[in-house]
């Protein structure tokens, strides 16, 4: 059965993450694979990885934050700075 999620940036990590209002709890029953699209402005990735991921550097992706929601990060780089986005802007999760 499909799923979406809505939530909003609710603050930036001291890297550059864009950290979520979704939880760890939200997604339970969200798939972890490219199955699973998040949108953000009009930025797009697709899975939902954990933080020991092995991704490439300035790859942009979902990852599951040591607070326990979800974080937008574009690996080695500051996705807040090179997106342009801010807190409050709407993200969406959907399978």
């Amino acid at each position: 059965m499909p799923g979406r999620i809505e939530g909003t940036v609710v603050s930036i990590s001291a890297d550059g993450n864009l950290v979520t209002d979704i939880t760890a709890d939200q997604l339970e029953n969200a798939p972890r694979d490219e199955t699973v699209l998040i949108r953000c402005d009009e930025h797009e990735t697709q899975g939902i990885f954990t933080r020991d991921h092995q991704e490439p550097e300035s790859t942009f992706l979902a990852v599951l934050g040591p607070g326990g929601t979800l974080e937008l990060e574009i690996v080695g780089v500051s996705a807040s700075l090179m997106l342009g986005i801010r807190v409050g802007e709407r993200v969406i999760v959907q399978w």
